[in-house]
């Protein structure tokens, strides 16, 4: 909804033109804008839409300059914004970032950037950031110094762990932390004592994670952008990626052009949409009957791929008997609302365009049943035999620049880095690679069971401080302190019983460059116990950051940290001084000073030591030195199989895309395709993981024979690597001697040498974990076969009926979660709230969208938050397109916001997008933030009034299919 020029001089106008007046000025033209957001004409925003031939480097680029030649330096670097991972290269002159330039060379964004992309230079130089640590004192934000901020913040903290246990504090992380310093924070705060601690992936990808893994072995998207350039058909469910990931359309479109069909299904007519050759509208959280609908037609057909289905995949009879019982094409009219003729066109089109990829996100992710919906994406695509395809595979695009990374090796509530779990044997594997004693870091817990046992999820610490202290499953009761560590609370539901959430702690603290609207949230409900501290951005340090495709990028530093803000490492570092472990969580890690004399730890170090560890994802050879030569030579790297051609990466996958097994001197290239049989492992080949023990019910889990990848030494289904399964294979003597004195006793997983896997691999082509069926029933979820299951606030209450929910959890998470308690309580409320709520991205922002609507360049496009309303449904409430709206849900809560009337959505449909804060139930909420640090473009956040729901095995929220009422304001 972009605003017309004429309403400057409205309010609107005028709030935009006042806030930005310093750094905009006047309206601008292309020219300008390109100009004055450090981008020379010709490049950046406007480059995807060029022709190829009139695409050129900006004027003053005509030769980089290297870093100690002159006073001009290039330093390259990687968008902060969605997980596309485009390179961008940041011209900096006496260390101002004047100028910067897309990556014309770098195989992911081949010299494109979308809007946010073009102005990140804006990030490094923003006015709007925190700019020193403040606390709020009498209601009122006031500066402090950086001494003040780690005593007193410690001291607080220290008080509640004593009185209360370590459980008490709880720890939000970031998905915008580079994957060092994300790994950092797990180990601070297994150091601390507790698994309460989370990041923004519980609410984007967790039911991806695990309804993925849990199929085949590993949660992750299997192919890439780059390798949909091979696709014969795409089919894209609860995905906008013309918005959300607008620099993959780069690869999708190439596809198009190639003779890819390309289906879009979503309630939304979208601007993906707008590029498909068939748009299917379903019915919001109706993807399970979508999804075996288009099963029933290519069952019925033998469309399968049934050779691959009897040698790769166990329980698919059991989905076919289900799906021709129970999803006929007048079932799936019924749920989804989509015809016969429709669902079969597209089951036709994804079966006789092989092979064909399926693409969600979090339209598909964001439900009570978003495990469910997961696995029936990954059961089409294991039925049409498209993993471990190129062109095919399950192509999950997430959302922030670093969330897959931080997914794998951050905090987490249920895993230590790398998926390792909570058990003692993960325990005492990372003590090792961390150098400290098992015993110290149980010590560090209130128990050896609160020690294993999953910690509170981010979409659930609210309930850890609202909910009865007898119903919290830990000792020490309620949640008293919640750390906000580079996390947007908008991005939360349930935002009005947030605020009382926050009102009942002891101590909220944010880090993060930005306040971000916990800092307005919090003031306007308390007068003290608050602490900001700010954060440098991922431009002032150095790191490395995992794409969505897997590839990890190596970022230099462009600038010093500007105003008062440290490094993220840098706090933790501090912190752990102050709670008295310093020397333990940088036992192996150098500290360096940096320009105030604080330590720094070394962000290489953090990255071997993930090296060290990190063997079960292969996080293990992506050394610094690799990635390094990797970012340098990005012009050798093939843009569509992503390999180098000749070079110094020679016949290695951009980034290394993990798994990248073995210590880095074992030079695996990385896997750009997961599962794929046709390479050799050392050439990025494999197959399914067996994680799922041997056998099942008597029937065999490993995979049959002549499945396994090319030139295995062994060609049948085989189990995971261990020293046993060595000895038996005679294999055991090709292990040097300090590797078998390493080996002796472990797995693949945990042995620290390398050796296991280096001798699987290397010497004998195999996959170090096991060559086994993918699941097409998962029996240790609740629904062993995907079901469908109306979300809590259904708007059918006839089909509730047919499809409740899950029963209610009493200890889940460690809280107690409704399900069919509410829904029954509830299931008529559609008569009081009849249109469908709906949330998603816009392109101008990103994420809660502090950072994105403090940036003038990208306040100029979109400059209030709005509600699509179909022409039906406004009418009916007597309103027009441009008239302020109330939009209120079964919470009370009420937004107000612009009407955007349009047939994009259905009647009965409201869309709103998520990336707002800074307005509360009809009020400006300016006075609240710190002064000089509020984003320009303010409105409300959707989820102030999105309702209750969580997955049934993930505890992701329930953003996509809740309940509203529209009235003219």
């Amino acid at each position: 909804m972009l605003t017309k020029k004429s309403t400057v001089g409205t309010g609107v106008g005028r709030r935009l033109r006042s806030s930005a007046a310093r750094l905009v000025g006047q309206t601008m033209d292309r020219r300008g804008f390109l100009k004055r957001s450090g981008l020379g004409v010709g490049a950046g925003a406007i480059a995807s839409q060029l022709p190829y031939n009139f695409i050129g480097a900006a004027e003053a680029a005509d030769a980089p300059v290297a870093a100690g030649a002159g006073d001009t330096v290039v330093r390259r670097t990687v968008c902060t914004h969605c997980s596309v991972g485009c390179a961008v290269d940041a011209v900096v002159k006496n260390g101002v970032w004047v100028r910067q330039e897309p990556v014309f060379d770098s195989p992911i964004n081949l010299g494109a950037h979308c809007a946010k992309g073009a102005s990140v230079r804006e990030h490094g130089h923003g006015e709007h950031r925190l700019k020193y640590p403040m606390k709020l004192v009498d209601g009122k934000y006031q500066k402090i110094s950086w001494e003040e901020a780690i005593e007193e913040v410690g001291d607080r903290l220290l008080k509640i762990r004593e009185e209360s246990g370590p459980d008490a504090v709880y720890w939000i992380g970031s998905s915008k932390h580079n994957n060092e310093q994300a790994y950092l924070l797990r180990k601070f705060v297994s150091f601390w004592g507790t698994n309460n601690t989370d990041h923004q992936a519980r609410i984007c990808h967790s039911t991806t994670v695990a309804g993925v893994a849990n199929t085949w072995g590993y949660g992750a998207m299997t192919n890439s952008y780059n390798d949909m350039q091979n696709a014969k058909a795409m089919l894209f469910i609860g995905s906008n990626a013309a918005e959300a990931h607008p620099v993959s359309l780069l690869h999708i479109l190439h596809a198009k052009e190639n003779g890819a069909k390309m289906i879009v299904v979503d309630p939304r007519f979208t601007r993906t949409a707008a590029k498909a050759h068939q748009y299917i509208r379903i019915r919001s959280g109706t993807d399970v009957p979508f999804l075996f609908g288009l099963l029933y037609h290519i069952f019925q057909n033998g469309w399968e791929d049934r050779k691959y289905v009897e040698d790769r995949v166990f329980g698919m009879e059991a989905i076919r008997e289900e799906v021709l019982a129970k999803w006929t094409p007048d079932m799936v009219e019924e749920a989804c609302g989509v015809p016969e003729d429709q669902m079969l066109l597209a089951a036709r089109t994804m079966a006789e365009n092989r092979p064909s990829t399926i693409v969600w996100c979090m339209g598909q992710t964001q439900h009570t049943i978003g495990n469910a919906m997961v696995r029936a994406s990954c059961i089409l695509q294991l039925a049409l035999g498209n993993i471990g395809k190129a062109g095919g595979g399950a192509n999950i695009f997430r959302g922030h620049d670093n969330v897959q990374g931080a997914t794998d090796v951050g905090p987490n509530p249920d895993s230590l880095p790398g998926y390792y779990g909570l058990a003692t044997g993960s325990w005492k594997h990372w003590s090792n690679v961390w150098g400290v004693d098992y015993e110290w870091v149980k010590g560090r817990y209130a128990s050896q069971e609160l020690m294993e046992k999953s910690g509170i999820t981010v979409s659930r610490w609210i309930d850890g401080v609202l909910e009865d202290k007898e119903l919290i499953d830990q000792p020490g009761g309620k949640l008293r302190a919640v750390v906000y560590w580079g996390h947007a609370p908008n991005s939360q539901t349930r935002g009005a019983e947030m605020v009382e959430a926050m009102k009942a702690l002891d101590t909220l603290v944010v880090i993060d460059p930005y306040p971000s609207a916990t800092a307005s949230m919090a003031a306007m409900v308390r007068k003290d116990g608050v602490y900001l501290l700010p954060a440098a951005t991922q431009f002032e340090t150095v790191g490395s950051a995992t794409a969505s495709n897997r590839s990890l990028q190596w970022r230099e530093k462009v600038i010093e940290p500007l105003f008062e803000s440290k490094p993220d490492h840098t706090i933790m570092y501090a912190f752990a001084k102050k709670f008295g472990w310093g020397e333990e969580l940088v036992k192996n890690i150098k500290l360096e000073k940096d320009g105030h004399g604080w330590d720094e730890p070394n962000i290489e170090d953090i990255l071997r030591e993930i090296n060290r560890g990190t063997w079960t994802i292969g996080y293990s050879g992506q050394s610094p030195e690799r990635l390094k030569l990797h970012m340098k030579n990005m012009h050798t790297f093939d843009v569509k199989t992503l390999k180098a051609q000749g070079g110094p990466c020679d016949g290695e996958y951009f980034g290394l895309p993990w798994p990248c097994f073995g210590t880095p001197e074992m030079k695996h290239p990385g896997t750009p395709n997961l599962y794929d049989t046709s390479k050799h492992v050392m050439d990025g080949g494999g197959n399914f993981r067996a994680n799922f023990g041997v056998e099942r019910d008597g029937v065999s889990l490993l995979a049959g024979d002549g499945s396994a990848s090319m030139g295995a030494d062994l060609q049948m289904g085989y189990p995971e690597f261990d020293h046993l399964l060595l000895k038996k294979l005679g294999w055991w003597g090709e292990l040097t001697d300090a590797e078998k004195a390493a080996a002796e006793g472990k797995n693949w997983k945990t042995d620290p040498s390398g050796g296991i896997i280096r001798v699987a691999m290397v010497n004998h082509g195999c996959h170090p974990f096991g060559n086994a069926k993918a699941r097409a029933v998962v029996w240790n979820f609740p629904d062993a076969i995907p079901q469908h299951r109306e979300p809590i606030y259904s708007p059918r209450p006839d089909m509730v009926a047919k499809y409740p929910t899950h029963d209610d959890k009493m200890k889940f998470w460690r809280l107690p979660t409704l399900y069919k308690s509410l829904q029954e309580k509830v299931k008529d409320i559609s008569k009081e709230y009849p249109l469908v709520m709906t949330s998603g991205r816009l392109v101008e922002y990103e994420g809660g969208g502090e950072e994105t609507r403090s940036n003038p360049w990208l306040a100029e496009l979109q400059q209030e938050m709005f509600a699509e309303v179909n022409p039906k449904d406004a009418n009916d409430a007597g309103f027009r397109n441009g008239d302020y709206i109330w939009v209120e849900s079964p919470t009370k809560a009420r937004l107000k916001v612009r009407a955007q009337v349009t047939q994009r959505v259905a009647p009965g449909t409201v869309f709103l997008p998520f990336h707002f804060s800074g307005w509360w139930q009809g009020e400006d909420m300016l006075k609240f933030y710190p002064e000089g640090a509020a984003p320009i473009v303010r409105g409300e956040a959707v989820n102030t009034a999105t309702t209750y729901g969580y997955d049934a095995v993930t505890m992701m929220q329930e953003t996509k299919t809740t309940l509203c009422r529209v009235s003219k304001a």
